[in-house]
């Protein structure tokens, strides 16, 4: 969507004084974000908000498909919390309604839609998720069928009419789905009209997404012009490399870090990444100023040990999702164990079948995915019973006690009978 084409009219405004308090809320917008559009017209509306005392709101839209969100959807999350500690009001909007279309965004095939009941689990742990990094007591919760189930058919043909299939087209998703003759559904055409839609309803100033939603996001400026409105700016965030530092954050690559993981194991995740992804997280995921993360970078960088500042983020990290002491208590736990211990509470496993395979047994107990799985850790010398290192792929073992590890983080108490 081309930004000139729905650019401001060229209407009389006033201009509100730019001061340092609002160059410094600029600086802190701009921070890790992909693009900001357009910046001289944020600019002005911070400006405003400076001059009138009255906040901008801004929006944040998540469709719940799926029951739990990991640490890469809480970047854009964190840029809500900063611009909500300005003062301004943050629209966390749970898209319960949108969730029945499905975002075609990125997609290579038509995303198969959720039912009712899905999205109505889902929605249930959301935004309990999400307060853990938003503030509850300043967020505005709403739900986009508040509006959408009220529009109507009438409604939707109203709306469809305000754009046209050969803008639609020029989404490069649609684009290749189109040239590579894969089915378009005409019901994926909806879902951006109804996401720039939630814009209009909620009289946005702002819409933050990830990389993938512009056209989204410009289509909320284009809907609120049509409907009289001052168009919101957009800010997008870049997508989070997960823990292999290459790929993005996905369930599905396995390279993730669950907000509601344990304690433990979310801290010894974060310190396994490596030092130069650590950057790019601090800038992303931490709410440190920038000015402390380029001191301590110019610290490791003039011979202080990289994993100090790896072991602050992870703290942060934990803190943020469980507590501080939580937080104390993984680090001591990390520390035991890379000194060859076992840590206090691991999961406890009742298993049968004795004797058991090794691999089976390691599935089972759920410390790997698969048999293939099993024997690439046992070939590479990463799994021990009882601390004894197995090379043996065939071994069975006999009914009793004892404690299976799989690389350094994972144990499981096996009780085999």
């Amino acid at each position: 969507m081309s930004e000139s084409r729905i650019s401001t009219a060229n209407t009389k405004k006033p201009t509100y004084p730019v001061t340092e308090r609002v160059l410094a809320a600029l600086a802190l917008s701009r921070r890790g974000c992909e693009e900001l559009l357009p910046e001289a017209d944020w600019l002005q509306k911070l400006a405003r908000s400076e001059a009138t005392g009255v906040p901008l709101r801004i929006k944040l839209g998540l469709d719940p498909t799926a029951p739990d969100i990991h640490i890469g959807h809480t970047v854009v999350l964190n840029k809500l919390r900063q611009l909500q500690d300005l003062g301004h009001q943050v629209i966390f909007l749970i898209g319960d309604f949108t969730s029945m279309i499905g975002d075609p965004s990125g997609r290579n095939s038509t995303r198969p839609p959720l039912t009712a009941e899905q999205i109505k689990v889902n929605a249930e742990t959301y935004y309990a998720q999400a307060s853990l990094v938003l503030d509850p007591a300043r967020t505005e919760v709403r739900y986009n069928s508040e509006w959408s189930d009220p529009l109507g058919a009438r409604g939707m043909i109203e709306l469809a009419a305000r754009y046209t299939v050969a803008r639609m087209m020029e989404r490069d998703d649609f684009t290749k789905r189109f040239a590579s003759q894969t089915p378009i559904s005409v019901h994926e055409f909806l879902y951006p009209l109804m996401q720039g839609y939630d814009s209009v309803a909620l009289k946005s100033d702002l819409e933050l997404g990830g990389t993938d939603q512009k056209f989204n996001l410009l289509m909320g400026r284009h809907l609120q012009q049509e409907y009289g409105q001052e168009p919101q700016c957009i800010l997008t965030m870049p997508l989070l490399e997960g823990l292999d530092g290459v790929e993005k954050m996905s369930k599905s690559k396995n390279n993730f870090i669950g907000i509601s993981e344990p304690a433990a194991q979310m801290f010894a995740k974060v310190l396994s990444i490596s030092d130069q992804l650590m950057w790019r997280w601090f800038t992303l995921l931490s709410f440190k100023s920038m000015d402390e993360i380029a001191d301590l970078k110019a610290e490791v960088e003039a011979g202080r040990n990289p994993k100090d500042a790896k072991v602050m983020l992870a703290k942060e990290i934990t803190t943020r999702f469980h507590s501080a002491a939580a937080a104390d208590a993984a680090e001591a736990d990390f520390n035991h164990r890379a000194r060859g211990g076992i840590p206090d509470e691991i999961p406890a496993v009742v298993l049968s079948g004795a004797p058991l395979a090794v691999g089976a047994m390691l599935k089972a107990a759920g410390l790997v995915a698969s048999g293939g799985e099993a024997t690439r850790m046992i070939e590479q010398g990463g799994v021990k019973i009882d601390g004894v290192t197995i090379s043996d792929k065939g071994l069975k073992l006999g009914a009793g006690s004892f404690v299976a590890q799989v690389g350094k983080r994972k144990f499981a108490r096996v009780e085999l009978s």
